[in-house]
């Protein structure tokens, strides 16, 4: 009840409040008038921080209960787990087969003219590959003959090489052994020259066979002064008695000078050979003929790098002496070569100057022409310079280029013409008939320019096109024999990824001169009656097949001279015509 009492006094205490409020307020005829406001700053308002509520208020409740603390203890038990985590690996690459590659390999063949070819090759290596032994036997023949030629035309080469060779850290070496078998007729006789025609032909012994026998070591080293040295020791001989040694020896040093190399380079060069027989420019054969030479020289280098350019600054210093006649000379060659890079590896400019005593040798003339008489004055040439300029590069990735002029000034340049015919002689073998070569000697300056051209669209194709000019100034103003003009040569290869494979090769050689004489009884050489010939050029055509049975067996077919001209490489002497030979080759492990 008293709080009910107390409710309506101050209800009626607010209301007075109000009234009196009301009584004190404007009457609505008093006027407020006009007044002036100036306000003394731009008004810039601010926003205050909002009080912000508490997400939790505190509590002000007696009766809140107090959280009892609480203590936790952890009791460490050891479980056993049988969980490996894998290891990463990296994606595999899917990539091609290596080819199997076998260390042997043997191939026999066969063909018309009576042809037969047989190759055979062997190499095991020992002590984890820093051993190795290396066979090799080959042979080619042919006991055919050529139609309009009375005399044998049936030759055949056959060779053995083996070679041992180790190699360590540093260093490597190796030593080989090599023998050889060549046999040749001189059928090239031109039976209307001679004075008998065929009764003097039946009684020609033809056959020449030579053979050789060489020794030959070899050594290189890295991190040290000395690099490389070479020693060869080879005898060579024909069926007539004919014999030549040969001992050459060759060493180089390098030594390096801040950012520039200095070589220098040794050589020891003996030579000493025997004919049973005079020359064939005597009428009587009635004397031997006897050479030895030595040369030895050094060739002091220094070879410089910088960046786009190669430089080789050197000379070759160079004793001659001709031991059988007491001679000595000495020669002092240029020996520099320099490449500098125009265009990376588009354009690189190259030249350069280059000089020596040029060992020449009975077996080497006769690798270069089978039918030589072993009649012939061997010695060196000199050759005082070749000089030449050039560029090579790429014209695009896969097609490459090479341009180069030269010039050389030679002496004693070694030419092949045919001996005189000097049917009076008594040679046991039958070279006397104009059937023969000798060697003719003459200062030679040669003016040439070669061009070539190589695409290789991929691995698996390649073909490459040269060519190469020559014009020529003898000291004697005679023609220079036997030498052309002309030379061309193009290359094809081609291997297909089902197993066939297929090459081809055919080159051009341009016109020859040579000439044909007859001995007289007591007339110089020079003046001996003789005819001048012209050796037509000609164009010769090979090619090969084959095809990949499997991995190891293979058959193969060969074509030489497909184009059947049987031209005359040197004078009298005609070649085979078309000639085909096919066979099969076989690789594996022994």
């Amino acid at each position: 009840m008293n709080t009910i009492m107390k409710l309506i006094r101050y209800t009626g205490l607010i209301a007075a409040l109000l009234t009196t409020a009301a009584g004190w307020g404007q009457d609505e005829t008093d006027d407020l008038g006009t007044e002036t406001v100036t306000v003394v700053r731009s008004y810039t308002p601010t926003v205050s921080d909002a009080r912000k509520i508490q997400s939790l208020p505190s509590l002000q409740d007696s009766i809140a209960l107090q959280k009892k603390p609480v203590q936790y203890e952890i009791h460490s038990v050891p479980v056993a787990s049988t969980f490996t985590p894998a290891k990463g690996q990296a994606a595999a690459v899917e990539r091609a087969r290596p080819e199997k590659l076998f260390n042997s390999y043997a191939a026999l063949g066969l063909g018309n003219y009576n042809n037969a070819l047989a190759d055979f090759y062997i190499s095991r290596d020992f002590d984890r590959g820093n051993k190795r032994i290396d066979v090799g036997l080959n042979h080619l023949s042919s006991r055919g003959d050529i139609d309009g030629t009375p005399l044998d035309t049936d030759f055949y080469n056959s060779g053995l090489d083996v070679t041992y060779s180790q190699r360590d850290r540093d260093w490597e070496w190796n030593a080989s052994a090599g023998m050889e078998h060549r046999r040749y007729n001189w059928y090239g006789v031109d039976t209307g020259l001679l004075e008998e025609g065929e009764t003097s032909v039946a009684g020609i012994d033809e056959t020449q066979d030579y053979f050789r026998g060489s020794l030959q070591g070899q050594v290189h080293m890295e991190d040290t002064y000395f690099t490389d040295a070479e020693l060869q020791v080879s005898r060579f001989w024909d069926a007539v008695e004919s014999a030549e040694n040969r001992l050459r020896f060759t060493a180089a040093f390098e030594f390096p000078v801040t950012e520039e190399s200095l070589g220098l380079g040794l050589e020891i060069d003996y030579l000493g050979g025997h004919f049973e027989n005079a020359p064939q420019s005597q009428y009587i054969n009635d004397t031997e003929i006897d050479y030895q030479y030595l040369i030895a020289g050094v060739r002091p280098g220094l070879l410089m790098l910088r960046d786009d350019l190669k430089l080789f600054l050197g000379a070759r210093i160079t004793a001659g002496l001709d031991l059988e006649n007491s001679e000595n000379n000495f020669y002092i060659y240029p020996s520099v070569e320099a490449s500098y890079n125009l265009l990376e590896e588009n354009v690189i400019a190259y030249g350069g100057v280059d000089g020596g005593l040029d060992q020449n040798s009975y077996y080497e003339f006769s690798r270069v022409n089978p039918f030589v008489s072993p009649t012939l004055a061997v010695m060196p040439t000199d050759r005082q310079y070749e000089a030449y300029l050039g560029l090579k590069g790429q014209l695009t990735p896969s097609v490459s280029y090479n341009l180069k002029g030269s010039y050389a000034a030679e002496n004693f340049k070694p030419l092949f013409i045919l001996n005189p015919i000097n049917e009076t002689r008594n040679d046991e073998k039958g070279y006397i008939y104009g059937n023969s070569f000798r060697v003719f000697y003459d200062d030679i300056r040669t003016l040439g320019v070669f061009g070539e051209l190589q695409f290789s669209v991929n691995r698996n194709f390649s073909l490459g096109l040269n060519a190469s000019v020559y014009e020529y100034d003898t000291e004697t103003d005679n023609p220079a024999w036997n030498l052309p003009n002309l030379e061309g040569n193009l290359t094809l290869d081609y291997q297909h990824d089902s197993g066939w494979y297929l090459g081809a090769n055919l080159f051009y050689v341009g016109e020859r001169e040579d000439f044909v004489s007859r001995a007289q009884p007591a007339t110089p050489p020079d003046q001996f009656p003789a005819q001048q010939l012209t050796l037509d050029g000609y164009f010769d055509a090979n090619a090969r097949v084959g095809y990949h049975i499997n991995p190891q067996l293979s058959i193969f077919a060969r074509g030489s001279n497909l184009a059947g001209n049987q031209y005359q490489r040197w004078a009298n002497f005609r070649v085979q015509g078309l000639q085909i030979l096919a066979g099969v080759s076989y690789k594996f492990d022994l």
